[in-house]
């Protein structure tokens, strides 16, 4: 077994206390509302001795789902607001891979979790390459599940919010369409989220920075040297 050389960490606050309200009022209500939306997709036939009247499961389930859906989209509001005023690490200026070291770091990450070919840090304090545009793509998915969503729910509100997606289901092709898309992609975020919890516990292990804690307390620990390269660079921009 031979040992790793010794390594002088800082503390480094990555994640601000709105980014991590976000992240977990998101993983919250994108929990409750594929649990929600899968009920409704699939009904549960639930026999009971009382009459059809006095049950209202499944209005109660709706009802969930919808009043967390306008949760979500406000959160989403907000993270989209956070991603222009807040630090360097939540800014979408990182999360679109528009240099030459964001492929590069894309390919060393692919090295890394889907290759198997090389261990070690990545030059990163906030998220990855990788992962950062992932987050984008799943910035368009959220939008697209908002759209679709409301663009159903409008047929049964006469709320303002909704009905600013009215023109939705016609333009997709009808209601059962939209229903179809939009459950297929629930099943993109249920995909997702197994993935994204494994290379957090994964990463965390391999490079032992402290993400999985990071966004719960906001600091990261980063070596010495790459703190300092960061702040070479930052000051070059």
């Amino acid at each position: 077994m031979n040992p790793k050389k010794p390594s002088e960490f800082y503390q480094v606050y990555v994640w601000q206390r709105p980014v991590r309200v976000y992240h977990w009022v998101n993983a919250l209500c994108v929990f409750i509302l594929a649990v929600t939306g899968y009920l409704i997709g699939h009904p549960l036939a639930i026999h009971s001795s009382s009459e059809a009247y006095q049950q209202y499961w499944f209005g109660t389930v709706r009802f969930i789902h919808f009043t967390t859906a306008y949760i979500f989209v406000f959160n989403y509001l907000f993270r989209i607001y956070w991603g222009f005023v807040g630090n360097r690490y939540s800014r979408f200026s990182n999360y679109l891979p528009v240099k030459k070291e964001h492929w590069q770091e894309i390919w060393q990450v692919l090295r890394i979790d889907i290759l198997q070919i090389r261990q070690g840090p990545l030059p990163s304090i906030g998220h990855n390459a990788l992962a950062a545009f992932s987050y984008f793509i799943l910035f368009l998915a959220f939008l697209f599940e908002v759209v679709t969503g409301f663009g159903m729910y409008a047929a049964m509100s006469k709320s303002w919010f909704p009905q600013l997606f009215a023109w939705i289901v016609p333009l997709m092709g009808g209601d059962f369409v939209v229903r179809q898309w939009h459950h297929a992609m629930m099943w993109v975020f249920v995909v997702f989220t197994l993935v994204h919890v494994y290379l957090v516990f994964y990463h965390d292990y391999v490079e032992g920075r402290g993400i999985t804690s990071s966004m719960v307390g906001g600091w990261k620990f980063i070596e010495k040297s790459e703190v300092q390269r960061i702040h070479t660079d930052t000051q070059k921009e």
